[in-house]
């Protein structure tokens, strides 16, 4: 299987640029080790012998990790993240790292060290970011199962654009460690993408639950999501609250279209669907806020020797912080948490949420974000996110998965959002719908995909 995994990022990779680190000798090492496990009769982990991707940000001892930023090129770790740690002890077999934009700071993949990643679907066309490079992989068929990290969308957006299952847990459910901003990380977390919802439940299995080096980690014991799904709740007389855009950025009628057709599904399985109409318009300027603070925290120290090195999108967020003061950081966190408190008011009158994942389909890898949507002027990234970066707001646990594609033949996300740390309800739905609309055969129309 790792043979095999090899061989097709091999032929696929240097036309899609989905990974920038292989580790091909060390990869069948682990493999080999795996299958004379499995001849002795040893204990096997949930993934023993799974071939599996980390993105470029995921530390791995020994093994080179660059963040896609120039100043960490030839960076190697001197010891794994926690989820690395985990991934590792479940029996996966690490085959390399994914491509990202520099620290993840653009809804597209592409940086100053190996350049932009291209999408299976159209390779004219961007991945998404920041997780683009796993998301590709993935819907490439080039590794069944990879890791990716979200800040503001940034599992889920990529997973849409290629048309694959990404899913942000509740915020604390996989512990991040190390982290040089230990508590700032609310918003950000780790998580999988996968081709198949039971995929990412697996996945989640393995990489949640408690440690004491993040005090965030939630201890509430929830584990078993891939059993979860496999017991096919129904989701009759669930009440689901559709809403088309949350007052955050006008979509493109060819995603607005799939996505309705896909409620039809829902309505099949004995949902009642409501659209709602709740505003979250404040949300974008304080999420952008927010993040642009974080951001500068880690490159501030970097920019006055290497501004030349960073990319422009990285330097416009440290830049961004630069003009606010503390009040304006602390009258974000009150609209944050007034997000949360309208969310949670929410889930009083319905069970689910469901909205597009993204406001455009897959867009020109030349562009870093759509500047008009609908006939409608789109003035920062942060509007072009604010579909997603709400739940990184709230914490709630949110997946997409794919909801159809346009007459162009690109994919489109549809994201399911669940209750305050309702991990296995979000996965359940999504599985259910995957049922109803099964899309794991259909692949991208590359050379000897089908093979």
């Amino acid at each position: 299987m790792t043979d095999a995994v090899l061989a097709r990022i091999n032929r696929l990779n240097p036309g899609l640029n989905a990974f920038v680190t292989l580790i091909e000798d060390d990869a069948r090492r682990q493999a080999r080790q795996a299958e004379q496990a499995v001849m002795r009769g040893q204990e096997l982990g949930a993934l023993h012998g799974v071939p599996y991707a980390l993105k470029d940000a995921t530390l791995t001892k020994g093994i080179r990790t660059t963040f896609g930023s120039k100043l960490f090129a030839q960076h190697v770790p001197t010891e794994d993240s926690l989820v690395a740690e985990r991934l590792r002890a479940a029996g996966g077999v690490l085959i390399g790292k994914t491509n990202l934009p520099e620290f993840g700071a653009k809804c597209t993949t592409d940086n100053k060290v190996f350049g932009a990643t291209r999408n299976p679907w159209s390779p004219a066309l961007t991945p998404g970011g920041s997780s683009g490079g796993a998301a590709a992989a993935v819907a490439a068929g080039m590794i069944p199962l990879a890791e990716g990290s979200d800040h503001a969308g940034s599992i889920r957006c990529p997973a849409a654009l290629c048309g694959v299952v990404g899913l942000k847990p509740s915020n604390g459910r996989i512990p991040i460690y190390p982290d040089n901003l230990l508590w700032h990380a609310v918003m950000w977390c780790h998580g999988p993408i996968t081709r198949t919802v039971a995929d990412a439940a697996l996945m989640l299995d393995v990489m949640a639950g408690p440690d004491d080096r993040d005090p965030r980690a939630l201890c509430d014991g929830a584990r078993g999501f891939g059993a979860a799904v496999a017991a096919r709740r129904p989701l009759e007389g669930r009440r689901i609250g559709y809403l088309r855009d949350i007052g955050c950025v006008p979509v493109d009628p060819a995603v607005t279209g799939v996505c309705e057709e896909a409620l039809a599904a829902f309505a099949e399985l004995g949902c009642r669907i409501e659209f709602d109409t709740t505003d979250f318009g404040d949300t974008v300027e304080a999420y952008g806020l927010i993040n642009a603070s974080r951001r500068a925290a880690y490159v501030d120290p970097y920019l006055p020797d290497h501004a030349d090195d960073f990319d422009p999108e990285v330097v416009w967020r440290a830049e961004l912080s630069r003009n606010q003061t503390a009040t304006d950081l602390t009258k974000a966190e009150l609209v944050q948490t007034s997000a949360y408190l309208r969310v949670q008011g929410l889930f009083q009158r319905y069970d689910l949420l469901v909205t597009p994942t993204t406001p455009t389909p897959a867009f020109p890898i030349e562009i870093s974000y759509p500047r008009e949507i609908a006939g409608v002027a789109i003035n920062t990234v942060f509007e072009h996110l604010g579909l997603t970066s709400l739940f990184n707001l709230t914490g709630h646990p949110a997946i997409s998965v794919p909801a159809g594609w346009t007459q162009d033949g690109l994919p489109v996300g549809l994201q399911i959002v669940g209750p305050w740390r309702d991990d296995a309800a979000v996965l359940c739905a999504a599985a259910a719908y995957e049922e109803a609309q099964p899309w794991r055969d259909r692949w991208p129309p590359l050379p000897g995909i089908q093979d």
